[in-house]
Protein backbone atom coordinates (compact mmCIF):
# COMPACT_ATOMS: atom_id res chain seq x y z
CA UNK A 1 0.00 0.00 0.00
CA UNK A 2 1.38 3.36 -0.94
CA UNK A 3 0.52 6.39 1.19
CA UNK A 4 0.29 8.40 -2.03
CA UNK A 5 -2.94 6.56 -2.91
CA UNK A 6 -5.04 7.40 0.17
CA UNK A 7 -4.07 8.08 3.75
CA UNK A 8 -5.70 8.32 7.16
CA UNK A 9 -4.66 10.89 9.78
CA UNK A 10 -4.07 9.85 13.41
CA UNK A 11 -7.21 11.80 14.45
CA UNK A 12 -9.36 9.92 11.92
CA UNK A 13 -7.88 6.54 12.92
CA UNK A 14 -8.54 7.25 16.60
CA UNK A 15 -12.18 8.20 15.93
CA UNK A 16 -12.78 5.21 13.62
CA UNK A 17 -11.33 2.82 16.22
CA UNK A 18 -13.56 4.44 18.90
CA UNK A 19 -16.72 4.11 16.78
CA UNK A 20 -15.87 0.59 15.59
CA UNK A 21 -15.39 -0.57 19.20
CA UNK A 22 -19.05 0.29 19.86
CA UNK A 23 -20.25 -2.13 17.17
CA UNK A 24 -21.30 -5.69 18.06
CA UNK A 25 -19.00 -7.21 15.40
CA UNK A 26 -15.59 -6.12 14.06
CA UNK A 27 -16.11 -3.46 11.39
CA UNK A 28 -14.08 -1.34 8.99
CA UNK A 29 -14.97 2.13 7.75
CA UNK A 30 -15.72 2.40 4.04
CA UNK A 31 -14.96 5.66 2.26
CA UNK A 32 -16.71 5.79 -1.10
CA UNK A 33 -17.41 8.35 -3.80
CA UNK A 34 -20.94 8.37 -5.17
CA UNK A 35 -22.51 10.34 -7.97
CA UNK A 36 -24.70 13.21 -6.81
CA UNK A 37 -24.40 15.99 -4.29
CA UNK A 38 -24.42 19.66 -5.15
CA UNK A 39 -21.07 19.50 -6.99
CA UNK A 40 -21.31 16.21 -8.93
CA UNK A 41 -19.77 13.68 -6.52
CA UNK A 42 -20.28 13.10 -2.83
CA UNK A 43 -18.38 11.27 -0.11
CA UNK A 44 -20.07 8.40 1.67
CA UNK A 45 -18.92 6.93 4.98
CA UNK A 46 -20.24 3.62 6.33
CA UNK A 47 -19.15 0.67 8.45
CA UNK A 48 -18.85 -2.80 6.94
CA UNK A 49 -17.89 -6.20 8.29
CA UNK A 50 -16.14 -7.55 5.19
CA UNK A 51 -13.89 -6.18 2.49
CA UNK A 52 -14.57 -6.54 -1.22
CA UNK A 53 -12.19 -8.10 -3.76
CA UNK A 54 -11.24 -4.70 -5.21
CA UNK A 55 -10.87 -2.85 -1.89
CA UNK A 56 -7.72 -1.10 -0.77
CA UNK A 57 -7.37 -1.59 3.00
CA UNK A 58 -5.59 1.11 4.99
CA UNK A 59 -4.78 0.18 8.57
CA UNK A 60 -3.61 2.68 11.15
CA UNK A 61 -3.59 2.71 14.95
CA UNK A 62 -6.15 -0.09 15.30
CA UNK A 63 -8.52 1.25 12.63
CA UNK A 64 -9.20 -0.16 9.16
CA UNK A 65 -10.48 1.88 6.21
CA UNK A 66 -11.76 0.41 2.93
CA UNK A 67 -11.71 2.20 -0.44
CA UNK A 68 -13.02 0.44 -3.56
CA UNK A 69 -11.00 0.73 -6.78
CA UNK A 70 -13.56 2.98 -8.53
CA UNK A 71 -13.63 5.47 -5.65
CA UNK A 72 -9.84 5.32 -5.36
CA UNK A 73 -9.50 6.84 -8.84
CA UNK A 74 -11.24 9.99 -7.56
CA UNK A 75 -9.53 9.85 -4.14
CA UNK A 76 -5.93 9.26 -5.26
CA UNK A 77 -3.61 11.35 -3.11
CA UNK A 78 -6.40 12.26 -0.66
CA UNK A 79 -6.37 12.13 3.11
CA UNK A 80 -9.18 11.23 5.51
CA UNK A 81 -9.22 13.42 8.60
CA UNK A 82 -11.48 13.85 11.62
CA UNK A 83 -11.97 17.50 12.48
CA UNK A 84 -13.43 18.80 15.73
CA UNK A 85 -14.72 22.37 15.54
CA UNK A 86 -17.00 24.48 17.73
CA UNK A 87 -19.86 24.01 15.26
CA UNK A 88 -19.46 20.22 15.20
CA UNK A 89 -17.20 17.31 14.43
CA UNK A 90 -16.95 15.38 11.18
CA UNK A 91 -14.87 13.19 8.93
CA UNK A 92 -13.42 15.23 6.07
CA UNK A 93 -11.61 14.20 2.91
CA UNK A 94 -8.79 16.49 1.83
CA UNK A 95 -8.87 15.78 -1.90
CA UNK A 96 -6.26 17.39 -4.18
CA UNK A 97 -8.22 16.19 -7.23
CA UNK A 98 -11.31 18.27 -6.41
CA UNK A 99 -11.50 21.37 -8.59
CA UNK A 100 -14.39 22.74 -6.55
CA UNK A 101 -16.48 21.73 -3.59
CA UNK A 102 -19.71 22.89 -2.01
CA UNK A 103 -20.06 24.80 1.23
CA UNK A 104 -20.91 21.68 3.23
CA UNK A 105 -17.67 19.99 2.13
CA UNK A 106 -19.44 16.69 1.40
CA UNK A 107 -19.51 16.99 -2.38
CA UNK A 108 -16.99 17.98 -5.03
CA UNK A 109 -16.26 18.05 -8.74
CA UNK A 110 -13.15 17.07 -10.71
Amino acid sequence: MSDTQFSVTPNAAKRIAFLAAKEAKPVMMRVAVLGGGCSGFQYNFSFEEARGDDDLVIERDGAAVLVDSTSLELLRGSQLDYVEEMVGSSFQVKNPNATSSCGCGNSFSV
